[in-house]
């Protein structure tokens, strides 16, 4: 039982030693996040979940908290966490609203035309 409890006491240490992967830096995680959501409106847009007048408005309102978190980054001080948070705020509410527009099915192409 003493070989047992060294070994887990060994292997506790070996995790609290190993670095954190969420700690590999906000900005690769702001950086995934943008991608996914570049992604998915990309996506709606080809498959016809997204007119392209919802994508317009949903590209509009991304680089709008493009350029907020590029202005918050070049401040001379990085980002605050008051800033941070309101960037995550402004992207989930992004994401939020690309998963409403997607799933909306008020768009189909061709369906308008006659």
């Amino acid at each position: 039982m003493n070989r047992f409890t060294m070994m887990i006491a060994g292997l506790g240490i070996a995790v609290a030693a190993m670095p954190v992967a969420a700690n590999a830096g906000p900005r690769h995680a702001v950086a995934e996040r943008q991608f996914q959501i570049e992604h998915r409106i990309d996506a709606g847009l080809r498959n016809g979940s997204l007119s392209p007048r919802e994508a317009r408005s949903l590209q509009d309102q991304y680089r709008q908290i493009a350029r907020l978190e590029a202005r918050y980054r070049y401040s001379g001080r990085g980002l605050t966490r008051a800033e941070a948070r309101d960037l995550n705020y402004r992207y989930a509410a992004l994401e939020r609203r690309v998963r409403y527009e997607r799933h909306d099915g008020n768009y189909r192409p061709g369906y308008y035309r006659r």
